[in-house]
């Protein structure tokens, strides 16, 4: 009887030894799949229109560079940050002026001070290769669209309203605008020749898919206010936070800026 008890014992803490490893096993596993996918969890990017090319190629070199993956969200800035005070789940404005980045940090919802990361440019495009653009050409008769982004919300909108100004235009050739919610759908009205011509960003006339199509013509810089494009870093989780914070930095470093520089940015004003 005092043997069978014993081995009763013993094989009762046999199973509360192995029921604990067990235990343990299952936990850990539980621990690095999370981890695991808190790892894989991409950094979500709201970025302007006008930086949606050059910031899939930043974004491809970052990854490379920190294996922290990224999703980027595009449209004017906005109402990008718009979307963040009401709780979008971004990680980073990357705006095309300060104003938006600037609204965030006084909002409280960033990580930090915003910074600029590159100046942007201003140029009048059309896809009619019969057409040499210029500000002159804008009166004419044969000149029925001209395609503008909304300057309330389109830094490059703004821009435009800038250089409208300054030539005394705005109120001339308002019945001709056709006004694009950020600059990538006034793209499609140049692009389409909805519109005879419009004003855009030099990066869209550098990209890959717009290069040699059309003609273009650059403004002078001194007719609109620097085009400052600014970042800044939105308070979110810890782990978040942090990756965010390595994609702050990176934008700043050599490889990016020639990268930007590349896309029609200027990075050293």
């Amino acid at each position: 009887m005092k043997y069978r008890n014993r081995t009763i014992t013993v094989l009762a803490n046999r199973i509360r030894i192995l029921s604990y490893l067990f235990i343990t096993v299952v936990f850990s596993i539980l621990v690095f799949s999370c981890n695991q996918k808190n790892k894989e969890n991409p950094i979500i990017i709201a970025t302007a229109a006008n930086m949606q090319e050059v910031m899939e190629f930043l974004i491809t070199d970052f990854t490379k560079k920190t294996n922290i993956k990224c999703q980027l969200v595009v449209s004017s800035s906005g109402k990008l940050t718009a979307q963040i005070k009401a709780g979008a789940p971004y990680h980073i404005l990357a705006s095309a002026n300060m104003k938006y980045p600037e609204e965030i940090y006084d909002s409280g919802l960033a990580i930090g001070i915003p910074k600029i990361y590159a100046n942007g440019k201003l140029v009048l495009w059309t896809a009619n290769t019969n057409i040499t653009p210029s500000i002159a050409l804008l009166k004419k008769d044969n000149i029925k669209h001209i395609a503008i982004a909304n300057s309330k919300t389109a830094p490059y909108g703004a821009a435009t309203k800038d250089v409208l100004e300054h030539y005394n235009l705005n109120e001339i050739l308002k019945h001709k605008f056709v006004i694009g919610e950020s600059i990538s759908q006034t793209n499609q009205f140049v692009h389409s020749q909805a519109a005879e011509i419009g004003f855009t960003a030099m990066s869209t006339i550098l990209s890959e898919k717009l290069e040699n199509k059309g003609k273009w013509a650059a403004i002078d810089s001194t007719t609109y206010s620097p085009i400052k494009q600014g970042i800044v870093v939105i308070k979110q989780d810890l782990e978040s936070n942090r990756k965010a914070k390595e994609f702050y930095a990176y934008i700043s470093s050599k490889e990016a800026q020639l990268l930007l520089t590349k896309f029609g940015y200027s990075t050293h004003e």
